[in-house]
């Protein structure tokens, strides 16, 4: 079974501007593979943080320095002349699609009123898949993936904000409903990553596994990708991953294989090299 982490960030300069993040000026790819061997995890996707301009360069080198350990999905300026002349050469070296924070405003405005309708026509077109930070627009990205169907969202955080809140468990889990309605969209599906975050538990986070439940229910085990954020977890890796492994009752063992790793290089086109 390859265990494969859906999110992870390096950098190499400066202070996280997110604080849930470990406040260290580094966090490489040497760093990044020695707790992933200690922790039995194959592969990890590199989301490259804003905070230091050169995580890009970064990213493209654990790739090459580390074949199929590392791919990346990195983020293209939302300026639709640029997007569309750099997407056409966009899937190489390891880049397997789009990223993007909607948190905030203008990107979230630019999500309700259709000034975005270009990038989800564009990705579709280019079969590019996109992993959205959204919780304030979970109920428009369904209308979106209706009129969508070729085009792949990812959900971050289950459907959360991520480090974004200090809300634990229940209060941090308020947009459940709509998260789960977006299962009826066979394009959608959620990462389960970052859960250990959301609590003020102790392992192994019993009420984020009620919610993780809920999630592989309702979204299955072909939709639902484990995965860490590890540099803002109050947990090991380790722990992370035995959290489904051995903790997750409700995680039926055959699927285990796609939701530990299977399924997210399925859904992102990670063609990873086993042997």
């Amino acid at each position: 079974m390859q265990i494969v982490d859906a999110q992870i960030h390096l950098w190499g300069a400066g202070l996280p501007s997110n604080q849930s993040h470990i406040q260290v000026t580094s966090f490489t790819a040497d760093q990044a593979i020695r707790l992933m061997d200690e922790a039995g995890v194959d592969g990890a996707v590199i989301h490259p943080p804003s905070w230091d301009p050169n995580s890009d360069t970064l990213a493209f080198s654990a790739v090459k320095n580390y074949p199929n350990k590392f791919a990346i999905m990195g983020s293209l300026p939302l300026d639709e002349h640029i997007f569309r002349n750099r997407l056409t050469t966009w899937k190489k070296d390891g880049m397997l699609g789009l990223r993007y924070t909607i948190l905030n405003d203008p990107e979230r405005k630019w999500v309700a009123n259709g000034t975005l309708d270009w990038l989800w026509a564009s990705a579709e077109e280019a079969n590019v898949p996109i992993s959205l930070l959204a919780t304030d627009s979970l109920v428009v990205l369904g209308k979106i993936a209706e009129r969508h169907p070729g085009l792949r969202l990812t959900i971050d955080h289950l459907g959360g904000r991520g480090g974004t809140t200090l809300l634990k468990d229940d209060e941090a889990m308020v947009h459940m409903p709509e998260l789960l309605a977006l299962a009826k969209f066979p394009n959608v599906a959620v990462k389960a990553t970052g859960a250990p975050g959301y609590s003020k538990e102790p392992y192994p986070f019993p009420t984020m596994q009620k919610y993780l439940e809920q999630i592989y229910d309702a979204f299955g085990p072909e939709r639902m990708f484990w995965g860490t954020d590890i540099t803002k977890m109050p947990c090991s890796w380790t722990e992370c991953v035995k959290m489904f492994l051995e903790e997750a009752k409700w995680l039926n063992t055959a699927d285990r294989r796609l939701v530990m790793g299977d399924a997210i290089c399925n859904w992102w086109g990670w063609e990873r090299d086993l042997f």
